[in-house]
């Protein structure tokens, strides 16, 4: 195709708005929060429009699971990618559906500890002291109790995990932590939620979906189709050249969410960070790893790029090392995939100290430069998203409207499809 330049000219594409849709609700997709989550039902979507039984998906950037829990429900076998722990246990649990019997038997038998909970004997724990930061003593003994009583459950990984999500996804709310922001913020006014009800709730809730979607896959011969996400770079992966048939990915907007501050009372639970700092280095999109470059191989982004130096250079910097990044994302991208084979990139675009962030056609540029063929780009308004995005103007990161320096944007966003 012609590629019509910028994407903001094209139209918007109704069959790929899903308009009062609530996916995310279906299957396991609603097991555990997560910021700026994929929505199933354009992964569907593009699995039943562009893949075939027999083709293997990827998705470099694969976060909770969105991707995976799609080809196994359509019968695709799928890898997905991430740099993140806590996606990873995410993911595991979503796509690995038990037997409900089996659950139920061990989570009788947490219920029955709860019974025996004595507050004195977790006084002493050792954690990590970002626990004392973010709970208060009283919810601090509860999930003690609760990682302790999981971990050691004389049963499979498998189950330990499904408990441990459950688990995990309760710890916002059983903290301190402002409960309408993602941002890592003390609220002193905040009353969190009873542990043991709030964890009930929670597993009660995932008991539910992991039948409906056990039951699914053995209705249709797909449980044993493999899922898996591993714990890599998607700039490096070990995935083999030439064996994927499609990628279907988001990667993180420039300088948006921090994902490692937001998952860290997970990652301090469960041990796996000790120093946030040096965790969020891992991480693409992040301003804690940004070099000195102020070079891209897009034409469109070092536009942006010198644009911002004037105006604030450690923004530039950010905005030149994720462009970077995703450059090499790209190749890694055309390495893995079969000849012939699509990628599908879900990208939006933003602006930072009011300079147009190009995102969707810049990610497009990169990809022509890895040896991708563009054969569309789509359009698609987010009609979920009822209330519109808000950023700081200058920043151009997720903010609230308590900041007087904040904007409102109504979310669009572009899918790429590019052949190899």
């Amino acid at each position: 195709m012609n590629v019509t330049f910028p994407f903001e000219k094209l139209p918007v594409s109704e069959d790929w708005v899903f308009k009062n849709v609530k996916s995310t609700q279906q299957w396991t997709h609603g097991y555990h929060r997560y910021p700026a989550k994929f929505l199933p039902n354009l992964v569907k979507k593009i699995i039943e429009d562009h893949t075939n039984p027999g083709d293997v998906i990827a998705d470099l950037f694969a976060g909770c699971g969105t991707t995976l829990v799609e080809s196994k429900i359509h019968g695709r076998k799928s890898v997905g990618v991430d740099i993140n722990p806590v996606a990873q246990l995410i993911t595991d649990v979503k796509t690995s559906p038990i037997r409900q019997g089996l659950v139920v038997a061990k989570y009788e038998i947490i219920l029955a500890e709860i019974e025996n909970f004595k507050p004195e004997d977790f006084h002493n724990i050792e954690k990590h002291d970002r626990i004392d930061y973010w709970f208060y003593p009283n919810e601090k003994y509860q999930i003690a109790f609760l990682y302790q009583t999981i971990t050691e459950l004389r049963t499979t990984k498998k189950v330990k995990n499904f408990f441990l999500v459950a688990l995990s996804n309760i710890l916002k709310n059983c903290s301190k932590w402002l409960q309408s922001s993602t941002k890592p913020q003390v609220d002193p006014d905040k009353v969190p939620t009873d542990v043991f009800k709030t964890f009930n709730r929670q597993v009660k809730s995932m008991l539910k979906k992991n039948e409906l979607f056990f039951n699914a896959l053995e209705k249709l011969e797909f449980t044993d189709i493999e899922s898996k996400l591993v714990l890599e770079d998607a700039r490096n992966t070990s995935i083999k050249s030439g064996s994927i048939s499609a990628i279907i990915t988001s990667p993180p907007y420039v300088t948006s969410y921090e994902y490692a501050d937001l998952h860290q009372l997970t990652g301090y639970w469960f041990d796996y960070l000790n120093n946030l700092l040096e965790f969020r280095k891992n991480f693409i999109g992040t301003f804690y790893s940004y070099g000195e470059s102020l070079s891209s191989h897009s034409k469109i982004a070092q536009r942006s790029i010198d644009d911002l130096k004037d105006k604030h250079l450690r923004t530039a910097k950010e905005v030149a090392n994720y462009f970077n990044d995703m450059y090499e994302v790209s190749n890694e991208m055309y390495r893995i995939l079969k000849d012939g084979g699509k990628t599908f990139v879900v990208i939006g675009n933003t602006t930072f100290k009011n300079v147009k962030i190009q995102s969707a056609e810049i990610f497009a540029e990169l990809l022509v430069i890895s040896g991708f063929k563009i054969e569309d780009v789509i359009k698609r308004s987010i009609p979920n998203k009822l209330i519109p995005t808000i950023r700081d103007k200058d920043s151009g990161k997720f903010t609230t409207k308590a900041n007087k320096n904040s904007k409102e944007i109504y979310p669009e966003e572009y899918i790429i499809i590019a052949k190899k």
